[in-house]
C-alpha cells in the first residue's frame, strides 16, 4: 500500500479549503443582536403554554416542514404563536422565501397575524 496517497490527498484539500470557507470577515450582526436583546422580542421561551396557541403552533410548524420547496432553515425558523398572531425570526435564503413563509403561515386556521421579523442570510 502507497503511504503517500493519503497524504498528498489529505494536502490537496487543505490547499483547496479556503476555496469553500465562507468569508465572514463582512457580516455585522449588531443590529439583529440588539433588537433580539431587547425585552419586547418575543422568543420561543415566550411561547404560551395554552392548548390554542400549541395547537396553532404545531400547525404552523407542520405547514412549513411539508413544504419542500423552502430550505431547511425556512423550515425550522423559531415562531411564537400566541392569541393567533404568529411572531417568526430567524433566517431565510431569499426575499422570496421570506414572504413565501409569511404566505404558509397565515393560510394556517387560527392564525389571525404575523410578525415576520425573518432575515435574508448573508
Amino acid at each position: 500500500m502507497n503511504v503517500r496517497a493519503p497524504l498528498i490527498l489529505l494536502i490537496a484539500l487543505a490547499a483547496t479549503a479556503p476555496a469553500w470557507a465562507q468569508d465572514t470577515s463582512k457580516v455585522d450582526d449588531t443590529a439583529i443582536n440588539k433588537r433580539d436583546r431587547h425585552a419586547e422580542s418575543l422568543t420561543p421561551m415566550d411561547q404560551p403554554n395554552n392548548a390554542d396557541d400549541i395547537r396553532v403552533a404545531a400547525a404552523v410548524r407542520k405547514a412549513l416542514v411539508a413544504d419542500s420547496s423552502l430550505s431547511t432553515s425556512a423550515q425550522n425558523v423559531k415562531l411564537v404563536a400566541a392569541k393567533g398572531t404568529v411572531t417568526l425570526r430567524g433566517p431565510v435564503k431569499t426575499e422570496e422565501e421570506k414572504a413565501r413563509v409569511e404566505a404558509i403561515v397565515k393560510g394556517v386556521a387560527g392564525v389571525t397575524s404575523v410578525q415576520n421579523q425573518l432575515d435574508i442570510k448573508h
